[in-house]
């Protein structure tokens, strides 16, 4: 019987998915390990034993730094797995979150009519509606001239960037140290005292503003009639033509609702108090980017995009560490790069797994 219900977790699509994401982490992580005793074989195992710890070698505080962490990648990688569902790559997250980020900084420091709690929660709304408006004309190249989200969602996240410094420079600019000025008190989001229970001073309710919207995804996608419409549009557009569903449309909505997440995961990480501020500086914001392999590793899923933006969080966190063992810091970026790496055969690792699954059940027939 044990063996059994084994085989049929292997079967099923989260059993597949599980697996398929740990054999990425596995051969990535293995590869760090690698890495690390090249740079310095006397200190390799301690290295990689303070990246496996990741938050948890600093007890509550490295658990709150991990969420923290966790929460804009979380975001961009709800952003592009929800594209994913639908057909579409979405790689511009990057130039998304960089517009919501501005737009919520903007209005954090200028809208000074705005207090209490109304300003912050203005301040993500307009954030979802930059990033969601960055999304749009991808969405609309693609629905009206079949233009490839890729080619054109790449353009608009180098046209973001440079746009972004522009206003920043004209509107919110502190000349001295070259980034924006600090936000209003009133717009930092509120901490609701998890700073106190995790002895983290980053940490907000940004998280729970995550979780939540995985919660409304996970719903969106697969309990509603829309969601459906979307993922019948990404697997097959002659197919959905034919059910009578509007694919231009739901093409369109597809990638501003993905704007509109990475928007507001730009929003979470800068309204968030923790010191950090708009920089003037011709670098693509790189939560975009980890938010694909997020979502790579979560197989485009929002509960494993969840799991998955933690997991990246948590070997970031413990990567910083690194320094204690004379490694340079960029040595987690590789170990990370490494698993997204792997994370892209993640359909290898899925038929590997399917044939495996069908060996042992003819063996436990034959018995």
């Amino acid at each position: 019987m044990k063996a059994k219900a084994k085989l049929n977790f292997i079967n099923s699509a989260w059993g597949v998915s599980f697996l398929s994401a740990v054999m990425a982490i596995a051969i990535g992580l293995l590869f760090g390990l690698v890495i690390l005793l090249i740079s310095n074989a006397s200190e390799a195992l301690s290295g990689f034993t303070a990246i496996i710890q990741g938050g948890f070698a600093d007890g509550a505080k490295g658990i709150g730094d991990v969420l923290y962490n966790a929460t804009p990648i979380i975001m961009t990688g709800l952003s592009v797995g929800f594209a994913f569902k639908t057909g579409l790559f979405n790689i511009g997250s990057s130039g998304q979150f960089t517009m919501g980020a501005f737009a919520a900084v903007y209005v954090g420091i200028k809208w000074t009519f705005l207090s209490g709690s109304s300003h912050w929660i203005v301040a993500l709304l307009a954030a979802c509606i930059a990033g969601a408006l960055w999304g749009l004309l991808p969405g609309i190249l693609k629905a009206v001239a079949n233009v490839h989200e890729v080619i054109s969602s790449i353009m608009m996240n180098y046209i973001g960037m440079y746009f972004v410094n522009m206003l920043i420079v004209s509107n919110i600019h502190d000349k001295i140290k070259n980034q924006s000025l600090p936000v209003l008190k009133s717009a930092i989001i509120p901490k609701a005292n998890l700073d106190r229970i995790f002895g983290s001073q980053n940490i907000n309710i940004g998280i729970l503003i995550a979780v939540l919207m995985v919660v409304i995804i996970y719903f969106l996608i697969n309990k509603t009639t829309f969601g459906y419409e979307l993922k019948a549009c990404g697997y097959s557009k002659d197919a959905s033509k034919y059910a009578g569903i509007n694919a231009k449309r739901n093409i369109i909505l597809s990638m501003v609702i993905a704007g509109a997440l990475s928007g507001l995961g730009g929003g979470l990480l800068y309204l968030a108090g923790s010191g950090k501020y708009l920089q003037v500086v011709d670098i693509l914001a790189p939560q975009g980017f980890n938010g694909i392999s997020v979502a790579l590793l979560g197989m485009s899923n929002p509960i494993g995009i969840l799991f998955a933006g933690l997991f990246i969080a948590h070997i970031t966190v413990g990567g910083v560490n690194l320094q204690l063992y004379s490694f340079a810091p960029e040595v987690i970026d590789i170990i990370i790069a490494a698993i997204i790496y792997c994370g892209a055969f993640a359909l290898l690792f899925k038929n590997i797994i399917f044939k495996f699954s069908k060996k042992k059940e003819k063996e436990d027939e034959s018995i």
